[in-house]
């Protein structure tokens, strides 16, 4: 690689991952009152970002997918901020920031097949305690093997009903590894919720399945076209993968939490694990709910004291029904948790799956 495009890939990487960060962080913290100091909070790292990205000088043909990768990333992440930021200049409402963060797994779509060729980018789609495991890392610098990274099985933006999968990229057919199966918030996709558990899913060893809903949003009401998806969609991947039967969590965010009750209590449903997270549930769910499947069924409802759309005393009234009907249910109430998803939990899910 020429001195030239080792210095612009130096001097561009780290404000992009700076400024993905705190993307991450706006996401996470976004609670409407307070939307001026989450603002103040992240600073201003797309400043840094515009500069070095505009700084990037021509570079030789053979290089060009790499600069393609690159240049989509610094340009969606852009894109992010100049959105929430016309917002912050009182342009726009929270539709419009929920807008502007579509970007966000845009750019880090971008961005992740750079991961096998610069270690900060592998280190970046780590979570932070497993950035300096030295064993994860050796094992992650051997490449992609077959069969291995991310797939997206009729999953193109727009489309409904598809998937997108990530296999971690050390992942052996020979040893069957847990199965987690998240389901997108309303008016979302799997392509983009793929992103909020793949630090994750790489750091400890987990297939991630993120299946996009076949209508507008999952099958709250009226006819249940979701769930046969679901397990059609689970059928191709335990057919494709080595899957460990008794570790298959099915989780959610929002209106996926709440399907996940809907899918997850049924006494044919396959999963082992439930863990809807800023979800509804209304009482009667638990009492039509199959009375055998639910008896001592582990069930993590994680749900945050600020949470606007869903209040949470329905999720504490959710706990008290779920414990009542023989779940073994987990709770857990996230003080400063509005209503977004937060990726800490992720790790913490995990470990309850694995039984650790």
């Amino acid at each position: 690689m020429s001195e030239a495009v080792v210095d612009d890939i130096v001097a561009v990487l780290p404000p992009l991952l700076d400024a993905l960060e705190a993307l991450g962080f706006f996401q996470r913290h976004l609670h409407p009152p307070a939307f001026a100091s989450v603002m103040n909070a992240i600073g201003a790292p797309d400043k840094a970002l515009q500069g070095a990205h505009a700084a990037i000088g021509r570079w030789p043909e053979q290089f060009a997918g790499v600069r393609e990768r690159l240049d989509r990333a610094c340009d969606e992440t852009l894109a992010a901020f100049a959105g929430i930021r016309d917002v912050e200049r009182g342009n726009g409402d929270l539709v419009a920031v929920f807008r502007a963060l579509r970007h966000v797994p845009r750019a880090l779509e971008a961005l992740y097949p750079l991961a096998v060729r610069f270690p900060p980018v592998s280190s970046f789609f780590l979570n932070a305690a497993r950035r300096a495991d030295e064993s994860l890392l050796a094992s992650l610098e051997g490449g992609t093997r077959e069969h291995t990274g991310i797939f997206h099985d009729h999953n193109e933006p727009g489309s409904r009903g598809g998937f997108s999968i990530y296999v971690p990229e050390y992942y052996s057919p020979d040893r069957a590894m847990p199965l987690v199966m998240a389901l997108h918030g309303g008016s979302g996709n799997g392509r983009g919720f793929l992103w909020s558990w793949l630090r994750d899913a790489r750091s400890l060893g987990a297939i991630l399945v993120a299946p996009t809903a076949t209508g507008p949003t999952w099958a709250l009401t009226g006819d249940d076209s979701d769930t046969p998806n679901l397990m059609r969609i689970l059928e191709t991947v335990r057919s494709r993968w080595t899957i460990d039967g008794s570790r298959m969590l099915l989780t959610g965010m929002s209106d996926g939490g709440t399907f996940s009750y809907v899918t997850g209590l049924d006494g044919a449903s396959p999963f082992t694990h439930l863990a809807p997270v800023s979800a509804t549930f209304h009482p009667l769910m638990a009492e039509m709910a199959d009375a055998t499947r639910l008896q001592g069924l582990p069930i993590f409802v994680t749900h945050g004291k600020l949470d606007w759309m869903f209040p949470v005393q329905t999720a504490r009234q959710t706990q008290a029904a779920l414990s009542a009907a023989g779940a073994d249910v987990t709770y857990r109430e996230i003080d400063d948790l509005s209503h977004t998803y937060p990726r800490e939990i992720n790790a913490e899910l995990l470990a309850w799956l694995n039984g650790t």
